[in-house]
């Protein structure tokens, strides 16, 4: 089994994973895709879509055992939420 390492800080992660969605990825994916996972090697830039963030992971995994993997739901800022409001339908 592969122990994989991050090699970036949790900042810079979060970084180049939602400079990549927002330049190339999100205006590919997001139309027809709203709610789906999106996995974002964030070295390559490549990616994955998918229904749940481990599928989304796993196949990006075997396109590039290496990658560095940032993960979003698509039309969301997050990929979980938690409470009870929606965060795109403010009351």
């Amino acid at each position: 089994m592969t122990v994989r390492q991050p090699r970036y800080s949790k900042e810079e992660f979060a970084r180049r994973g939602d400079e990549i969605y927002e330049a190339q990825v999100r205006p590919q994916i997001e139309e027809g895709n709203h709610g789906k996972i999106v996995a974002i090697n964030i070295e390559t830039g490549s990616f994955e879509v998918a229904d749940t963030p481990m599928a989304a992971v796993d196949r990006l995994y075997e396109r590039e055992p290496d990658a560095q993997p940032w993960v979003i739901r698509i039309g969301h800022r997050a990929v979980f939420r938690f409470g009870s409001r929606s965060l795109r339908n403010p009351v």
